[in-house]
């Protein structure tokens, strides 16, 4: 597995952690452009550390760009404080590359090397990994923000902890849908019922992520469908975000199943209809920010 992955630019963490660096650092370091969250949330893309404590999951999602293949058994849990420590050198490790590449800004770089946000999130779902909590506060303790991206099949780690924000993010929009893009071994339809509802508690800042799939769930069946499933979490903010035809999701998709920005927008607008509002767009990422 590790020989695999870090031929895909994954940098293993331990028995079943990983870091890698995203597009939009890469791209903030050089001064041409930054992730949407910047633009959205105030984080800086440049300090943002893209990891995950748990190489394994518990859905094959049809839109999943991940490499699933790597994801395999492991051996015991390793102790939060440690992953916390090594993600970091990760961090630094798979940037001192960058010293030797054309246009990087070199102040940007040496800030990057001093990760303040993290990302949790990557590949894998991060709730498996059975001491989050603590995760989330060990790397609070060090100054991080934290971001944390769930499928929502763990309501009870949802309950537990705490990171900066909490994104459930949803494909499905019912149990039928669910079975068919999120492809469990056994349905886990009602523990994302569950999350939602653990969510409307949760006092971190609330993000329901909609990936949004031309011709499988941009329909007004799944718009109506979304919209009472939203209202369960009662979230801060809602991102409707388009599918990307990206990584492994092209054995599984076709191009024609990702939307334009344009369709993201008209999606949107829709959902004003049904009382939200857009507060924000980011073109380039094809994602429209929305508030209840």
């Amino acid at each position: 597995m590790k020989q695999l992955s870090e031929l895909k630019g994954y940098c293993i963490v331990g028995r079943h952690s990983a870091v890698k660096t995203c597009l939009w650092l890469k791209k903030s370091l050089k001064d041409l452009g930054v992730c949407y969250k910047q633009k959205f949330y105030g984080i800086q893309s440049h300090r943002c550390l893209q990891m995950t404590p748990a190489l394994l999951c518990n859905q094959f999602c049809v839109h999943c760009w991940r490499p699933l293949e790597l994801l395999k058994d492991f051996k015991g849990w390793d102790e939060p404080e440690f992953i916390v420590e090594e993600s970091i050198k990760a961090q630094r490790k798979l940037l001192s590359g960058f010293y030797g590449t054309e246009g990087v800004n070199r102040e940007k770089l040496k800030e990057a090397e001093k990760p303040n946000q993290v990302a949790i999130s990557l590949v894998g779902e991060p709730t498996l990994y059975p001491r989050l909590p603590e995760l989330v506060e060990c790397y609070k303790k060090r100054g991080f923000t934290t971001f944390l991206v769930t499928n929502g099949t763990n309501p009870r780690m949802i309950e537990l902890v705490e990171p900066t924000q909490l994104y459930v993010s949803l494909t499905a929009f019912d149990e039928q849908s669910h079975l068919e893009m999120n492809r469990p071994a056994k349905s886990l339809w009602n523990r994302i019922l569950e999350s939602l509802e653990a969510m409307r508690n949760s006092k971190s800042r609330k993000v329901i992520r909609l990936t949004l799939i031309k011709g499988l769930n941009m329909h007004e069946k799944a718009l109506e469908k979304f919209d009472k499933l939203i209202r369960i979490a009662e979230p801060d903010f809602v991102e409707a975000k388009a599918y990307m035809f990206l990584g492994y999701s092209r054995l599984r998709l076709n191009f024609e199943n990702m939307p334009s920005h344009e369709d993201i927008v008209e999606f949107s607008k829709k959902l004003e209809k049904l009382g939200y509002r857009i507060v924000d767009e980011s073109k380039e990422s094809r994602v429209c920010l929305l508030s209840l």
